[in-house]
């Protein structure tokens, strides 16, 4: 069958040389053929994240490390913060651990602002939050530095970060936030096959992990530590994740970080215009828009904007060899999203754009 290039918000397009080296022979994930390979990478992603901690490689989805932060972090009660739909599901992990939680929520496609967590964690009940930074179901980003700024009043308090559709895709400098961990899976900014968690964990993090008698193992936050140590992971790794996360970092830092940072904010820039022109509306509030992803109204419910088919597109668009979102939860078909991260360049969405713009002659 004919491969339909993928737009969507995860997993975004894979590379045929990301693919070559996610098909390196296999080799023996505890000898020191691994070893080299780990420690190789380390440096990179130290880089990426601007910190001096070590950064762990977790074989599962993001969503295994978010729990896994809620069982080694938790123990009175965490504060969820709540703009959508992956955001609101942390709620649920939460309670389903065991944990008690309480909900920050505010409306799909406004941001979580610093001064609504001020004003639950001065009630001194909470000993960890949740957040995730872009959050893909409504292509909103939070402004995550004005958010970690509260960690110097709140010290005691775990801020966990969910960056995964942000990482590699916009500057994210973990010791300077001071939060407290950070993730994202490999399927969405690093334009990886699924499978990967990329993490790190501050030193306080670690301190309290030490003390969570039922933080469990797979995902014991000391146990990857003390095998990061050693070059090495906790449980048998994807070796051929970490082979084409080798690859995926030499192209980082061939391109150059800033460099890939200003490619998003362009290409992103260019589906705002795309839809401008179109008469479309963003979702999100004015000024808090995503930079991987834009998430337009089709104005059928809200009446704002071109009203857009956005079933009827979605066909159209994969007939071109194109796969688009048509919305997610709540929103799903009165919103559609579409995705620049990755490797997508100013061609490469030019391109989608050409044939986004003959699909709209035809609605």
């Amino acid at each position: 069958m004919p491969h339909i290039k993928l737009h969507i918000p995860g997993p975004v397009e894979v590379s045929p040389q990301t693919f070559a080296a996610f098909c390196r022979p296999m080799i023996g994930h505890r000898g020191q053929g691994f070893k080299d390979l780990y420690a190789g990478l380390q440096p990179r992603l130290q880089a990426l994240l601007s910190t001096r901690q070590l950064v762990y490689l977790s074989t599962s989805s993001a969503w295994g490390v978010m729990e896994g932060a809620l069982r080694n972090l938790t123990r009175r009660k965490v504060l969820t913060c709540m703009c959508g739909a992956f955001s609101d599901k942390w709620f649920d992990v939460a309670q389903r651990c065991g944990k008690a939680a309480e909900a920050l929520q505010v409306p799909w496609g406004s941001p979580i602002r610093a001064e609504q967590i001020d004003a639950r964690l001065a009630t001194g009940e909470f000993d960890a939050l949740t957040l995730i930074h872009n959050e893909t179901s409504t292509g909103t980003m939070s402004p995550v530095a004005e958010i970690a700024a509260l960690k110097a009043k709140y010290p005691e308090v775990m801020f966990i970060v969910d960056a995964v559709s942000s990482m590699s895709a916009v500057p994210l400098r973990f010791d300077e936030l001071g939060v407290d961990v950070l993730l994202a899976g490999s399927q969405k900014a690093f334009a990886l096959p699924p499978g990967l968690t990329v993490f790190t964990v501050s030193s306080a993090a670690l301190a309290k992990a030490a003390t969570a008698k039922d933080r469990g193992y797979y995902f014991d936050f000391v146990e990857f530590e003390k095998n990061a140590q050693d070059s090495m992971t906790p449980s048998t790794p994807s070796v051929s994740h970490v082979y084409a996360l080798t690859s995926k970092l030499e192209e980082f830092f061939a391109e150059g970080l800033e460099a890939r940072y200003a490619r998003h904010r362009h290409t992103n820039q260019m589906l705002r215009d795309w839809g401008e022109k179109h008469g479309l509306t963003l979702y999100p509030d004015a000024g808090f828009e995503s930079l991987t992803l834009v998430c337009f109204n089709n104005g059928a419910k809200s009446g704002a904007g071109r009203r857009v088919d956005t079933a009827q597109l979605q066909k159209l668009m994969k007939d071109r060899g194109f796969l688009i979102d048509g919305g997610y939860g709540k929103i799903k078909g009165t919103t559609f999203r579409i995705s620049n991260m990755g490797d997508e360049t100013a061609a490469t969405i030019d391109a989608l754009i050409g044939a986004l713009d003959e699909s709209m002659k035809q609605l």
